[in-house]
């Protein structure tokens, strides 16, 4: 995609990454503002961003953790976020809707598997809905089944990527 720029996010993103986070996600899903400044705080350098004409129109983020799934407490509590764990978690991949299905969710993912992998990572852990899980295998990710998670009340499934 044309004029579309991957960077790490800066603490000036935290408010537009919670604002496309409400747009994309149900409210009962979707993290506060209160929550992406505590996250921001907490693992600066995991998240990413896409800019199109210096606009902020995506993201991806998440914490680290020791094993390969996904507990909710690790979206409440930051003291479960381990740097130097080995799995990368993504809480969220978001997309301004005007601007999804232009393949910019997928730049932020290869962007988000090169900065893990660069990192020493073994692998990402994620969550998503049944109509996602196709597009997660597409980067290598392996569906595990349906996930524990009750996260916002919704039916998740576990989906891993071993590098």
């Amino acid at each position: 995609m044309e004029n579309i720029n991957i960077r790490k996010a800066e603490i000036k993103d935290v408010k537009n990454m919670a604002e496309i986070e409400a747009l994309c996600f149900p409210s009962a899903e979707a993290a506060k503002y209160e929550d992406f400044k505590i996250r921001f705080s907490t693992f600066p350098g995991c998240f990413l961003i896409a800019e199109k004409d210096n606009t902020l129109v995506g993201f991806i983020d998440g914490a680290v953790t020791d094993k390969p799934n996904l507990p909710d407490e690790l979206y409440h509590d930051m003291k479960f976020h381990n740097p130097c764990g080995d799995f990368q978690t993504v809480f969220s991949l978001a997309v301004t809707p005007k601007f999804q299905h232009q393949g910019i969710g997928k730049m932020l993912m290869n962007s988000f598997i090169e900065d893990t992998e660069n990192r020493g990572k073994k692998g990402i852990v994620l969550t998503c809905k049944d109509h996602l899980i196709g597009f997660y295998k597409t980067f290598g990710f392996v569906h595990k089944g349906i996930s524990n998670s009750t996260h916002g009340g919704a039916k998740w499934n576990d989906m891993l990527l071993l590098f």
